[in-house]
């Protein structure tokens, strides 16, 4: 194994929702919170052709804006090029965590984009008219509209991404964002070859950023390199290390890891059938189903684990499927299915 981590597997030369929220009260008080070694030269033929050190931003890229103002600030200006609306307050902690990235993002989009920040206790009526509930919220305009947004202290690989589609298309944008946005378009089509040089060629200028180290991880794991999947993400800095990406990552090498000491699946059915309470070979077989995409039978026989006996292994089926949601996604079907038919169990 070469001791490059950022090498391509191949051989050849990512508006949501955030989860860091707090909740507002009727006059905008805060309510409960709602659950953030050298580099290789690019590859040839990349695509990311031009990709350099980012051009100096135009300047009044962010700025404050009142009710009074909101017009001109964000209506007008959202019709020359797309406008960021950054509602806040002061008391706010995941405001504080995103408030930054956001800034650093719109920079490094190189005048495609504005920001404009909006202090909710100081000015709430706007924030009420479009709904907003919860802070951090960001709203993108187009043209005088909202046209997409999110909410929650997003980590800056995914602010980035959502950005990169904001404006896609456009002159002198970020080439990271866009280039982190087609490399995970490729992957999940099935092209790992391709989605890795990008990867990898993003990392060049940009080492350690989270998604494209995350992305590459992917393409390892699809090329069957589990050890060198989990080597390049343990080396991500501890700031970096709880991205979403990253920790979907870390869950499915987990994952891989276990299976690789599993025995063999017709064997453990043997058992089963022979015993309905072998409850080690029941948890042996659904992590088995895992690996081989088999997401409901895997669910199936952990949740069956739960409803035959929950003390089995200290708990070990539910924490188990726990990690099944990370590694799949919260909005995967078997997530939302096995979540229904777990919280059934929990609380029937």
């Amino acid at each position: 194994m070469s001791d490059n981590p950022y090498g391509n597997p191949y051989g050849g030369p990512q508006g949501s929702f955030g989860q860091q929220t707090v909740g507002l009260g009727e006059a905008g008080a805060p309510g409960a919170a709602g659950a953030r070694p050298q580099q290789p030269a690019a590859p040839a033929g990349n695509g990311l052709t031009g990709l350099g050190q980012p051009a100096a931003a135009p300047q009044g890229l962010i700025k404050d804006t009142t009710t009074a103002t909101f017009a001109a600030d964000v209506i007008q200006e959202s019709r020359r090029q797309p406008v960021l609306v950054d509602f806040w307050a002061p008391w706010c902690g995941p405001c504080k965590q995103l408030t930054p990235i956001l800034e650093k993002a719109v920079q490094a989009a190189g005048g495609k984009v504005k920001l404009v920040k909006m202090n909710i206790d100081q000015h709430p009526s706007v924030a009420g008219q479009l709904g907003v509930q919860s802070i951090p919220a960001v709203f993108a305009f187009v043209n005088g509209q909202p046209v997409d947004g999110f909410m929650g202290a997003l980590p800056e690989s995914e602010v980035q991404a959502f950005i990169g589609r904001l404006t896609a298309g456009q002159p002198g944008g970020d080439p990271i964002a866009e280039a982190l946005d087609e490399a995970n378009k490729l992957l999940a089509g099935g092209d790992a070859a391709s989605a890795a040089q990008l990867f990898g060629a993003i990392l060049q200028h940009e080492p350690g950023q989270a998604g494209a180290t995350a992305g590459l991880a992917e393409c390892y794991l699809a090329s069957g390199d589990t050890e060198r999947a989990k080597t390049l993400i343990e080396q991500l800095p501890a700031d970096k290390a709880e991205d979403p990406a990253v920790a979907a990552v870390r869950a499915k090498v987990k994952l891989k890891e276990e299976i690789a000491r599993l025995g063999d699946p017709v064997q453990l059915q043997a058992r089963l059938e022979g015993d309905a309470d072998d409850h080690q070979a029941r948890f042996d077989l659904a992590l088995i189903a895992n690996a081989t995409g088999d997401r409901q039978t895997a669910a199936g026989h952990l949740l069956e684990v739960m409803r035959r006996d929950r003390s089995f292994g200290d708990d070990a089926a539910r924490l188990k499927l726990l990690e099944l949601f990370a590694a799949w996604g919260p909005t995967d079907p078997a997530t939302k299915e096995a979540r229904r038919r777990l919280s059934s169990l929990l609380f029937s």
